[in-house]
């Protein structure tokens, strides 16, 4: 099994299919009101680095780094396709935003998650993550669970 992490376009036919499918999956789970998503198109600024894992050549995991002023960046559309999970793939991913973000010298690092995202809060909590208020422009909703963490110290 060939795995390959790198950064791609969020336009390209695949990585479409599989921010579509993270799309399908959110909204089965969070209310349409607490679906916070960026579409391929606003992926595709200069602001945001898609990172992609592929297994054996199939888009598997998807996660991305979105920067924001004041030195905030924000990780966003993290996703592994349910076949894909279970590898280490979305903890690759994220560590390669954070390793990202920190190159860039972003101070903080923020994201917003689903209350009932279990696995995706392990994550964040394990990678150093804290929950904290209600962060950038996001409604403070009971359906959303926010985390922070400082990348000064990195």
């Amino acid at each position: 099994m060939a795995t390959t992490f790198s950064i791609e376009s969020p336009l390209d036919d695949d990585v479409r299919g599989l921010v579509a499918e993270l799309s399908c999956t959110m909204r089965a789970l969070t209310p349409a009101h607490a679906c916070h998503e960026l579409s391929v198109e606003e992926m595709a600024d200069e602001r945001t680095t898609l990172f992609v894992a592929r297994i054996d050549g199939i888009a598997a995991a998807c996660g991305a780094l979105h920067r924001h002023a004041d030195g905030v960046c924000e990780v966003k559309r993290m996703f592994t396709r349910p076949a894909f999970q279970g590898h280490g793939l979305a903890r690759q991913i994220l560590d390669r935003i954070l390793e990202t973000a920190t190159s860039e010298r972003f101070s903080r690092i923020v994201l917003e998650t689903g209350w009932n995202y279990d696995a995706a809060r392990r994550l964040y909590e394990r990678a150093g993550f804290e929950q904290c208020a209600a962060i950038l422009d996001y409604p403070d909703d009971p359906e959303s669970v926010f985390y922070s963490r400082s990348l000064a110290a990195d």
